[in-house]
């Protein structure tokens, strides 16, 4: 009878064992113990020309190797005269890649100087490294960066391209204004109702043309309701009656300079979201052209589905991403112009980046997290994030609840089955997928219908009761159609 592996290790492990071993105590057999494993662990040289650096706001620290220099860990400030300098000294130590923490947006300099250098630069995520005992100083932090990132142990963050980045900047900036003006929209309704004039009851948007019209009328001097109600836009709901009688209140000029103050401020957002526009629409103007000659598909949504979005671009924004990528996303159900632009301002149109889909959902953290042993599930967590994109996605499936598409009767079978948070981030990955292969392999989206989905899952439940009915020596005789 062959001896078990566990058996060969501890006879080996027996051999290796001094004879005073029965004399020794607890701490001492753990201590024996953990050299002898010591001694069997060799860690391959991944990276020998390797650095690292604690990024700090008024100083980094760097560390290269001991046999580099006599002074292997050194301090540089933030300029971008000590940057060089830190660049030239990792130069003469022939270091060629180099690992740093993402920490706030203080490494963006460092990684730019350094990049631009020719170096190597791995962005690592801090999650990665903190759950370590000690380590706590930042000249031990950056030693064991530059350990860790020799042996290999430290992954490399996603940044896009500096295209990519610029398009980035230009939406965030975008995005910030619009949450800017939203704010201001909403001290404006706070400010009316403390008047008790209450304009937000019979008008969905204060944002809109009646809304802007009236408050302007109002900081104008106008106070007569009859007046005010006379400049209602004939696509409002609410009669000029109901609309007078919400605006007779009592007027304060403490709080009527306050809704000037608001109102001046949603102007200036406004302003500043129309430069933007016009800075964003001259940059992708500038970009290369990738579709090759083909013309934009047309448009698949309904006319009852377009919401005209009063923050949406003052330009063919869906024309101009069709030019950059060569693709339209608009076609899937559920992602409109804003979610596209979303996705490819984050994540680019490059999908290369990942080695397939299931990568590209993994890092979107729209996977689940099971915990996984002796090929049992034994628990499952929630993967926080705050990607841009997955929130973005997110938003997009669950306006598939009322969609009368493929996607839609699939986002509302898994919504009945498995409830609305666990549908939506699997529909979320669903149209991540969608994505991938649109920019990964140029594939064209076409809708199916919802009278199809409904149809597959009729004959995937009839196939299913048919074999437990022959499990159960019986046999199912489907009825004629009426």
């Amino acid at each position: 009878m062959k001896p078990k592996p566990q058996e060969k290790t501890q006879k080996a492990t027996e051999r290796r064992t001094p004879r005073h071993w029965q004399q020794m105590n607890r701490k001492q057999r753990r201590e024996m113990m953990r050299k002898l494993q010591s001694d069997d662990l060799s860690l391959e040289v991944v990276h020998p020309n390797a650095a690292g650096i604690d990024i700090g706001n008024e100083s980094h620290y760097v560390a290269v190797p001991p046999d580099r220099d006599s002074q292997p860990v050194r301090r540089f400030g933030c300029t971008t005269a000590e940057l060089r300098a830190m660049a030239d000294w990792l130069n003469q130590c022939g270091i060629q890649t180099v690992a740093m923490q993402s920490t706030g947006v203080y490494w963006i300099a460092v990684f730019d100087i350094l990049e631009e250098a020719g170096f190597e630069v791995y962005l690592v995520n801090a999650r990665d490294t903190k759950n370590l005992p000690g380590r706590k100083s930042d000249v031990q932090e950056s030693q064991w960066l530059m350990k860790l990132h020799t042996y290999g142990l430290l992954r490399n963050s996603f940044r896009p391209s500096q295209e990519i980045r610029t398009m980035r900047i230009y939406w965030r900036q975008r995005n910030d204004l619009v949450q800017s003006a939203g704010r201001h929209i909403q001290r404006l309704q706070k400010v009316l109702t403390q008047m008790n004039i209450q304009l937000a009851n019979v008008l969905s948007d204060l944002g809109g043309l009646t809304g802007q019209a009236i408050i302007k009328a109002i900081l104008g001097g106008e106070r007569d309701p009859h007046k005010l109600a006379g400049l209602r836009n004939f696509r409002v709901k609410a009669s000029e009656e109901e609309i007078a009688r919400s605006l007779e209140g009592h007027w304060q000029d403490d709080l009527l300079f306050v809704l000037k103050q608001e109102q001046e401020g949603y102007d200036f957002c406004q302003k500043q979201m129309a430069e933007c526009d016009r800075q964003l629409k001259r940059y992708l103007q500038e970009r290369e052209d990738r579709s090759q000659g083909a013309s934009l598909p047309a448009e698949t949504r309904p006319a009852r589905h377009r919401k005209n979005r009063g923050n949406a671009p003052q330009f063919d924004l869906r024309a101009e991403l069709f030019r950059m990528t060569g693709t339209d996303l608009t076609q899937i159900d559920g992602i409109d112009v804003m979610t596209a632009m979303t996705i490819l301002s984050e994540a680019g149109g490059d999908m290369s980046k990942w080695a397939d889909e299931h990568h590209f959902v993994s890092w979107l953290r729209l996977c689940p997290d099971n915990r996984i042993s002796g090929d049992k599930i034994i628990g499952k967590r929630r993967l926080p994030t705050n990607n841009r994109v997955s929130v973005a996605l997110r938003i997009a499936a669950s306006s598939l609840r009322l969609s009368s598409t493929y996607l839609g009767a699939q986002f509302r079978r898994l919504r009945t089955k498995l409830g609305a948070p666990i549908a939506t981030k699997a529909m979320a990955a669903k149209l991540a997928r969608l994505v991938y292969r649109m920019l990964r392999y140029g594939m064209a989206y076409m809708d199916r219908g919802a009278a199809l989905y409904e149809a597959q899952q009729r004959n995937r439940q009839i196939s299913y009761l048919k074999r437990k009915a022959a499990q159960l020596g019986l046999q199912i005789v489907e009825a004629p159609a009426a």
